[in-house]
C-alpha cells in the first residue's frame, strides 16, 4: 500500500469512539444479520457487481489490435469488400469470446478455491459464538477478538483483556497500541496480545481502511513471470511495427492498393503476434491452480504459480515443517540439573495466567494439571513481545502475598536474575554459577530440546492497583529450566533431499537457539554451511548481508523485521524467495516473499499475507505444488516458444515474398484464420506432459534465450516456406488461388507438425510422449484448416482446391522441415540453456 495521506496518519493515530451503536449481549439473531447485510451491503471495500463480466468482454475488445482490426474491417466494408469484413468481425468475435469465455471460468474456479481459505470472523449470533465469513459480519455485530486474529470491521470495544494492536497498516508505527473499553479498533489491524470483544459500527468501505483503499489503490507487485511477459510483449511490438511498417510502405509505393496494404499489414501484425497469449497463459494457471488444489495447496494469488515454479529459495521454520509440532514437556529442573516440581509450578502458574494464545509449550505445560496452585489469583501481566523474548505474570496468593513469575528464552531471562534458587534457598547468583547454567542450557539444546528459563521475583511495596512494567523484571530469582522435545516428522529427511535436489536451497529462519536447531537440521540431513544469529544481524550493513547469505543455511532467535530482511538480501541476490509461515511474527516475511505459503490452520494475519495456503504443513506436500509450478510455467513457455518461433517466420515469408510476388502471398483474412487455428489447437498445451528432467530445476523467464530461439527456428521455416513457393510457382503454374491455398495449408501443418518436437527436449515419440489431447487436437487441427481448402467453405476465404499431388510434395518438404528442425534443436539446446 502506499504511503498515506499525513492526515490520514493523524486521524488513524488518534482513535475517536464511533457513536455508540446498541448490539445485544449476546450479539445480533442470524435473521436481524440477515436484513442488516442487505441495508449495510457486504463487508468488503469493493463489492462485486453483476455487471463485472460486461466490464471484463470490454476489457478484451479494447485490445489495440483488435480495435485495429475492427477499423481494418470498417475500411474493408466501406471500399466493397462486405465478405471480407464479415469474415473478420466473425474471427474477431469468436477468438476474443474464446478469450473472454476462458478467463471467466478461469476467474470462477479461482474464486471457488479461495473461498476454501476465505477469512472468518468470530461473532455471537443466535446466543452462539460462531464463525461467519468476514464478508458477511454487519455492523452491531458482537465480534470476539484474540491474538493472531485480523479485526474484520470497525469495532468499539466492549470487553478487553491486555489488547493490544499492530496498527502499522494504519499508522506507519511498529509499536504495537493498547486499546481498553470504549476505544475504536480499526478494520484490518492485527490483535497481537490479548482477548475482547467489540460492536461492529462501520464495515467495508465506510470503515477506516475501506475509505483509504477507495482514494489509494495500490497494484501488486508484478510476478517474475509477469514482468517476463511485459518484456516479451515489448520485444514482440517492436519486431512488429518495423516489419509492419517496412512491408506497408512498399506496398503502398510500388504496388498502389493502399487500403489492401493496410489491411495487409493490420493482418501481419496480428499473424505475428501470440494474442492468446494472455488466455493460454491464464487456462495454463486455473488448470495447474486446480491441480495443485487437489495435492492440497490453495492458490489464492493466480500469477504466483509461476513465482512458484521459479522458485530457488525456499526459507522456513523448523517447528511443524520439518518437526512433528507434538512437543512434549520431557524435563523441568532446578539450578542444579535436578527435577524439581517448584520449577513446573512456576511454570504452570505463568503458562496458565497469561492470556492470548497459548504457544505449544504452554501447552505442553498445562498438561501437568497436578503443578496447579489453586489458591493463586492473577494481579497484572506484562505481555510477551519479540524484543524481550519473555513473558511475565504478577499472581497473589491467599493471603495476599505477591509473585513476578517469569518464563522466556534462557538468554533473555537469564541476565535479569541477580539469585538462584539452589536447595530451597536463594543464594546469589555468581559469576560461577552463570556459567554453569549456561553450560546446562547448552547441552540440552545439543541434545535437541527447547528450553525455557523460569525465574520470579518476591514483590513489596506495591499493591494490586500500581501498575507492574517491564522495569520491574530486574533482579529477579532463577528457579530453573523446562526442556520441550519436538521429533523430526518420519519423512522429512527424504523429502528435503528431494526439494535440493530439485535446485531449491533450504534456510533454516527461526526464534529457536542454534543448538535446538543445529541438532534438527542433523537429524534430518540438513548440510548446515552456516548460521547467523539476530543479534549479529542487526549490526550488519545489507552488504555484509548479502556476502553471508549465500553461505548460510540456519537464522537463529530472528525477530520478524529481520526474517523480512533476509528475504529482501536474498532477492537483491537475483533469487525466487518462498517463505513458509502461520503466525503474526512471519506476517512481514510473508508480504515479502515472491511465495508467501502459509498453512490452513495458520492465523487470520497470515493467511491473508499469503499467496498459497497449504491444507496440511507439509514439505512433501509443498514440493508436489512446486512441480505443478513448474510444469505450468514450462507448458506457458512452450506456447511462447513456438508461436515466436513459428510466427516470426511465417511473417518474415510474406514480407519477403511480398516483394517480388505481383500479388499478395496471403490474403488479410486467410492469415487471420491460419493464425486463429493454430492458436485454439494451443489450448492444448496445459493438458500436455512435460519432462521428468524439466521439472528438476527452477524454471525463470530469460527474454534472450526467446530471442535466440526466434532467431534461430525462425528462419528454418522460411527457408521451408520458400521452397514450397519454388513448388507453386514451379508446378502450378504460379495460378494466384492455388499458390494462396498451397501456402495455407503447407505454413499450418508445419506450424502444428513442428509443436510435437519443439515441446520437448528430447527425441519425440521414442523417449518422450505427448498427451493424447495434444496429438488429437493438433489432429483435428490439420484436418480443419484443410477442410477450409478442399470445400465449400473455401470460397468464403478464396481458397481454391489443391490436387492431391500438391499433398504428396507437401509432406516430402513437411518431412525435410521436422528433421531439420529436429537437429536444430539438438544443437540448440547444447549451446543455450535456460536459467
Amino acid at each position: 500500500m502506499p504511503a498515506l495521506p499525513k492526515a490520514v496518519l493523524l486521524n488513524a493515530a488518534r482513535p475517536t469512539s464511533l457513536a455508540p451503536l446498541s448490539s445485544p449481549n449476546k450479539g445480533l439473531s442470524q435473521a436481524e444479520a440477515s436484513a442488516r447485510l442487505l441495508q449495510y451491503g457486504p463487508n468488503v471495500f469493493r463489492a462485486a457487481t453483476s455487471t463485472e463480466w460486461l466490464t471484463q468482454l470490454v476489457r478484451h475488445f479494447a485490445n489495440p489490435l483488435v480495435l485495429l482490426l475492427f477499423v481494418a474491417a470498417g475500411i474493408s466494408f466501406a471500399t466493397g469488400g462486405h465478405i471480407d469484413a464479415a469474415i473478420i468481425i466473425a474471427i474477431l468475435f469468436l477468438s476474443t469470446g474464446i478469450d473472454f469465455f476462458q478467463e471467466f471460468q478461469s476467474n470462477r474456479a479461482v474464486a471457488k478455491l479461495r473461498k476454501k481459505v476465505a477469512l472468518t470472523a468470530a461473532v455471537y449470533r443466535d446466543e452462539k459464538l460462531q464463525e461467519v465469513p468476514v464478508t458477511e459480519v454487519t455492523v452491531g455485530d458482537l465480534v470476539e477478538l484474540s491474538i493472531g486474529s485480523i479485526v474484520p470491521a470497525d469495532l468499539e470495544l466492549t470487553e478487553a483483556t491486555d489488547l493490544q494492536f499492530d496498527e502499522s497498516f494504519l499508522t506507519g508505527e511498529s509499536l504495537t497500541v493498547s486499546k481498553n473499553t470504549g476505544q475504536v479498533v480499526y478494520a484490518s489491524t492485527v490483535v497481537v496480545n490479548g482477548r475482547g470483544m467489540g460492536v461492529v459500527q462501520q464495515v467495508g468501505a465506510k470503515t477506516k481502511v475501506g475509505e483509504i483503499a477507495q482514494s489509494l489503490v495500490a497494484p501488486r507487485e508484478l510476478t517474475d513471470f509477469e514482468k517476463g511477459i511485459a518484456s516479451f510483449s515489448k520485444m514482440v511490438a517492436q519486431l512488429t511495427l518495423v516489419l509492419v511498417a517496412f512491408i506497408s510502405v512498399f506496398n503502398i509505393l510500388f504496388k498502389h492498393d493502399i487500403v489492401g496494404s493496410l489491411l495487409f499489414g493490420v493482418a501481419l501484425a496480428i499473424g505475428l503476434t501470440p494474442e492468446l497469449l494472455p488466455m493460454i497463459a491464464t487456462v495454463n494457471l486455473a488448470k495447474g491452480a486446480m491441480r495443485m488444489a487437489k495435492l492440497g495447496v490453495i492458490v489464492k494469488h493466480l500469477p504466483s504459480i509461476q513465482n512458484f515454479g521459479s522458485m530457488t529459495v525456499l526459507c522456513t521454520d523448523k517447528t511443524g515443517t520439518l518437526t512433528q509440532n507434538t512437543i512434549v514437556l520431557e524435563r523441568y529442573e532446578n539450578a542444579e540439573a535436578e527435577e524439581d516440581k517448584s520449577v513446573l509450578q512456576a511454570a504452570y502458574a505463568n503458562s496458565h495466567y497469561q492470556s492470548g494464545l497459548k504457544s505449544p509449550m504452554d501447552m505442553a505445560v498445562l498438561k501437568h494439571r497436578e503443578a496447579a496452585e489453586h489458591t493463586l489469583t492473577k494481579v497484572v501481566e506484562i505481555p510477551f513481545d519479540y524484543e524481550r523474548r519473555r513473558v511475565s505474570v504478577v499472581v497473589a496468593n491467599g493471603a495476599g502475598r505477591r509473585t513476578l513469575i517469569c518464563k522466556g528464552a534462557p538468554e533473555s531471562v537469564l541476565p535479569t536474575c541477580g539469585e538462584v534458587m539452589i536447595g530451597g534457598k536463594v543464594r546469589e547468583l555468581t559469576t560461577t554459577r552463570r556459567r554453569e547454567i549456561l553450560a546446562r542450557f547448552n547441552q540440552l539444546g545439543t541434545q535437541g530440546f527447547r528450553v525455557l528459563a523460569v525465574a520470579e521475583k518476591k514483590l513489596t511495596g506495591k499493591n494490586a492497583s500500581q501498575d507492574f512494567s517491564v522495569a520491574d523484571e530486574n533482579h529477579l530469582t532463577f528457579l530453573g529450566f523446562t526442556a520441550f522435545f519436538d521429533p523430526p516428522k518420519h519423512d522429512v529427511k527424504k523429502v528435503l533431499s528431494q526439494i535440493i535436489a530439485d535446485g531449491i536451497s533450504i534456510k533454516i529462519i527461526t526464534g529457536d537457539t542454534p543448538m535446538v536447531t543445529r541438532h534438527i537440521c542433523e537429524q534430518v540431513g540438513l548440510t548446515i554451511t552456516g548460521e547467523l544469529l539476530g543479534p549479529r544481524i542487526e549490526r550488519m550493513s545489507d552488504v555484509e548481508l548479502r556476502e553471508k547469505v549465500a553461505e548460510t543455511t540456519i537464522f537463529c532467535r530472528i525477530a520478524p523485521l529481520q526474517k523480512q530482511r533476509i528475504l529482501r538480501v536474498l532477492q537483491q541476490a537475483g533469487e525466487v524467495v518462498g517463505y513458509i509461515g502461520d503466525g503474526i511474527n512471519d506476517a512481514p516475511a510473508l508480504r515479502t516473499a515472491d511465495v508467501g505459503i502459509s498453512v490452513s490452520n495458520a492465523v487470520d494475519v497470515a493467511k491473508e499475507s499469503a499467496d498459497m495456503i497449504l491444507v496440511t504443513k507439509s514439505l512433501a506436500v509443498l514440493r508436489d505444488g512446486v512441480l505443478e509450478g513448474r510444469k505450468t510455467f514450462i507448458n506457458t513457455m512452450k506456447y511462447i516458444m513456438m508461436s515466436l518461433g513459428s510466427n516470426f517466420g511465417n511473417m518474415l515469408s510474406v514480407c519477403l515474398a511480398s516483394l517480388f510476388l505481383p500479388f499478395l502471398p496471403l490474403l488479410p483474412i486467410q492469415i487471420l484464420l491460419n493464425d486463429f487455428i493454430y492458436d485454439i489447437s494451443q489450448l492444448s498445451l496445459s493438458f500436455d506432459r512435460v519432462d521428468a528432467e524439466e521439472l528438476r530445476r527452477p524454471q525463470q523467464w530469460d527474454i534472450k534465450y526467446l530471442q535466440k530461439f526466434m532467431l534461430v527456428f525462425g528462419p528454418i521455416s522460411s527457408l521451408f516456406d520458400f521452397a514450397t513457393f519454388a513448388i507453386l510457382l514451379h508446378y502450378f503454374g504460379g495460378r494466384v488461388d492455388i499458390f494462396r491455398s498451397g501456402w495455407f495449408v503447407e505454413s499450418l501443418l508445419t506450424q502444428l507438425a513442428v509443436v510435437l518436437l519443439v515441446r520437448t527436449r528430447r527425441v519425440p515419440f521414442f523417449t518422450s510422449h505427448g498427451s493424447w489431447v495434444v496429438l488429437v487436437t493438433l489432429g483435428v487441427a490439420g484436418a480443419v484448416g484443410i477442410a477450409f481448402t478442399q470445400t465449400m467453405l473455401g470460397k468464403w476465404f478464396e481458397f481454391t482446391p489443391l490436387p492431391l499431388v500438391y499433398y504428396g510434395y507437401m509432406a516430402a518438404v513437411i518431412a525435410v522441415y521436422l528433421v531439420m528442425v529436429e537437429a536444430a534443436k539438438v544443437c540448440f539446446y547444447r549451446k543455450n540453456t535456460t536459467k
